[in-house]
């Protein structure tokens, strides 16, 4: 039975929704369609159903689906795209492979799709959209960043009487959680690593996260939507968290700032800047507070200004709730030709435009030094002079006496050229009395 529009005075057919991966996201992703099944009929005036999931483990699958016995369970994903009655394939198996075979295969037969895949779409979304354009079909990829954050419909729709000038995130919550347990407890990062992997926040293998990939695919995907380029994940600069050490973080909190990993995209008259780093950020600001496992995002646009939007970045319901939504929006405009929707990628395709990367070495950054040497006279003299002949002024300095008769010196400098940076990194670098490499972290104030 279809629900009644009472507008309309029609009943309007169900949506059929095919999950493809029942695994926790997707487990909640089912569980919200079905406990707000009434809430979300009274959004739509039509009933939005699934009918179909796929999973490897057919008695997990069953566990998680329960007594449900209009539910369709399959070991086969590609059963759910080529279903004649499915009208949207939801995609949460994640990866490259199988993962855009078969959102490839569902946009080919004509079904609309909604993922949560940010490292799919980093990566091949351009193919994924212009597959999806020339079959009228929508993708919807709400819960590919941040989780359960509304962040790319608040680029796309919200802000869009915006000129979006810059965005930085906290988008990965394992990093997020190390870097808070770090700072509170004093504690190391391989340490604080073991903590995060017993809690199940971090993976038996944490690359992905702690060396900065998956918040780069993230960042890549805003960079995409803010500002109409063409996703290219190869052109972030990445920069993970496992080097830092727990004194740095102490200095820097010393300094008045907090150390988090960031995703930081901004365009400029010569191109896009597209990088992750551990940054330091001044401890009053609202997003050096966000600890734990939690997400957030500024955007700085030019009408609006900065804005901050917080949330849960993972988890099951969390996550669903994204999923859900773009559901809802598909549901909404299903029967709609392809100019009353919202863009792909918020412009017009034949708007989207290449612009050129900056390196990492032509962005302007204020730096944290860590510099170790002998502890003898005339060193800081020596330091504060080669930083002075590169054009990098001082704007805070601490030094600390350790054993072994050596002294750590810590700089806050001025906003300066990256390339200037690592040339007078280098040279001091070349000073006998410094007896080890120069720890460089980069600083953003974030005051608009």
């Amino acid at each position: 039975m279809g629900s009644q529009d009472p507008s309309l005075g029609v009943c309007m057919k169900p949506i059929n929704v095919g999950i493809i991966g029942l695994g926790v996201v997707g487990g909640g992703t089912a569980q919200v369609l079905r406990e707000n099944a009434d809430e979300i009929s009274r959004r739509l005036g039509r009933d939005v159903r699934v009918t179909m999931v796929s999973r490897r483990d057919i008695a997990k699958a069953q566990e998680i689906i329960g007594t449900d016995d209009t539910i369709t369970i399959t070991t086969e994903a590609a059963e759910i795209v080529n279903h004649p009655d499915i009208d949207i394939v939801v995609e949460l198996i994640g990866g490259t492979t199988i993962a855009k075979d078969m959102v490839m295969q569902a946009i080919a037969n004509g079904k609309h799709v909604v993922t949560a895949n940010k490292k799919l779409l980093a990566e091949h979304g351009n193919e994924i959209f212009a597959a999806a354009a020339a079959k009228n079909v929508m993708v919807m990829f709400e819960a590919a960043v941040a989780g359960g954050i509304p962040i790319i419909k608040s680029l796309r729709e919200g802000l869009a009487a915006n000129k979006i000038e810059w965005i930085a995130g906290i988008i990965n919550g394992t990093s997020n959680f190390i870097l808070s347990e770090m700072r509170s407890k004093g504690s190391d990062f391989a340490d604080v690593l073991k903590e995060a992997q017993a809690k199940g926040y971090a993976e038996a293998d944490p690359t992905f996260d702690i060396e900065g990939h998956d918040a780069g695919h993230k960042i890549t995907i805003m960079s995409s939507v803010a500002f109409g380029v063409p996703l290219d994940f190869s052109k972030c600069y990445l920069e993970g968290i496992s080097t830092l050490e727990g004194k740095d973080i102490q200095y820097a909190e010393e300094l008045g700032y907090r150390v988090k990993l960031l995703g930081i995209t901004r365009r400029r008259e010569d191109g896009v800047e597209l990088r992750v780093h551990p940054t330091l950020i001044p401890q009053e600001r609202l997003i050096a507070n966000v600890d734990g496992v939690m997400n957030a995002v500024l955007v700085k646009a030019d009408m609006v200004g900065v804005t901050m939007h917080y949330g849960p970045g993972a988890g099951s319901l969390p996550t669903a709730s994204s999923v859900v939504a773009d559901i809802l929006d598909i549901c909404r405009l299903i029967d709609s030709e392809s100019e009353q929707r919202v863009p792909y990628l918020a412009f017009q395709p034949n708007h989207v435009q290449s612009l050129p990367a900056i390196s990492i070495n032509d962005i302007h950054s204020s730096y944290y030094l860590r510099i170790t040497t002998a502890d003898e006279p005339g060193v800081l003299a020596a330091i504060t002079s080669m930083l002075a002949q590169h054009s990098i002024s001082v704007e805070a300095l601490i030094q600390k006496a350790t054993a072994h008769e050596e002294a750590e010196i810590v700089i806050l400098t001025h906003s300066a050229l990256e390339r200037d940076m690592k040339e007078a990194i280098a040279r001091i670098e070349d000073l006998n009395r410094v007896t080890k490499p120069v720890v460089m972290l980069r600083m953003e104030p974030f005051n608009g």
